[in-house]
């Protein structure tokens, strides 16, 4: 049998389609891979606060009645000394980003020093000459607030905060020791009283400002500053022809250091859930 060139050709590439066409597979299908969902876990709950400072007080000054009620003056000078906080409180975590709390404060024995300038003598058989006063008293006082924060972000173990409290404070004054000691026509050295100290409730205000540091799921390190206003009110009573007395209030500048522990804090679940293994059947 005679086979002419293009017909073996032919026949060549046919038999070689067929060959390929006998090795291809067609790939089986990628099993679908869900993607994982995602929850978002707002953090709420109840903590518990403790917290240490120090305070830097600043009194705005003091006033009291000399001779009689009608002449009302200023202390010369009037200076409030630092001291020492501590306090604790309660709170809800409401979101991720606002709290609230109640706060129970005590601010330590704070020392006051003032002075007063005036005339001595009786203008008759000793005439009117100038004269001043030292005077020493302390104060502590406690403090109960209403505090509200805004949570800003974590940033790796880290949330800053900002806030605002409103509530009262009890202050207590000590016995003003009231002494004059450049008066002539007292020979015998300095002379004085002792008038009694006051106490009253004064309305309260505070900002904060600060840093959480997680520490382990349910407790937090608290590092942050307070600026404290609080009213004026009643100092000292009345004493031989001198008094009562009012401070015109007082603020602080706090920096305190302390701890929260959330009640349920190590109850969060995992943010996800992985999709699991796809069995492959072979």
């Amino acid at each position: 049998m005679k086979w002419s060139l293009p017909g073996a050709a032919a026949l060549l590439l046919t038999a070689s389609f067929a060959h390929s066409a006998d090795l291809y597979q067609p790939a089986e299908p990628m099993p679908f891979m869900d993607a994982p969902e995602i929850t978002v876990q707002e953090a709420s709950g109840w903590y518990l606060r403790g917290d240490v400072g120090y305070s830097f007080n600043k009194m705005r000054g003091a006033k009291y009645y000399q001779g009689s009620n009608e002449l009302l003056n200023d202390f010369d000078t009037a200076s409030l000394k630092d001291s020492f906080l501590i306090g604790g409180g309660v709170g809800y975590q409401i979101n991720s980003y606002l709290r609230t709390d109640v706060t129970f404060d005590y601010l330590t024995s704070a020392d006051f020093r003032g002075s007063t300038s005036g005339v001595c003598g009786d203008g008759v058989g000793n005439p009117f000459v100038a004269c001043s006063s030292t005077d020493k008293s302390y104060m502590h006082a406690y403090s109960l607030m209403a505090n509200a924060y805004v949570d800003l972000g974590t940033y790796g173990y880290v949330t800053p905060y900002v806030g605002a409290g409103i509530g009262g404070t009890y202050v207590k004054w000590g016995k003003l020791k009231n002494r004059i000691c450049d008066d002539p026509y007292q020979p015998g050295g300095c002379y004085g009283g002792d008038h009694d100290g006051e106490k009253s409730w004064r309305f309260t205000y505070a900002l904060m400002a600060g840093a959480t540091v997680d520490i382990t799921c349910a407790l937090k390190a608290d590092v942050g500053y307070r600026f404290r206003h609080v009213a004026g009110g009643d100092m000292f009573g009345y004493l031989d022809r001198g008094g009562p007395g009012y401070d015109k209030g007082f603020y602080s500048h706090e920096a305190r250091v302390g701890a929260r522990y959330v009640f349920g804090g190590c109850d969060t679940p995992v943010a996800y859930e992985p999709a699991p293994e796809p069995i492959v059947y072979k």
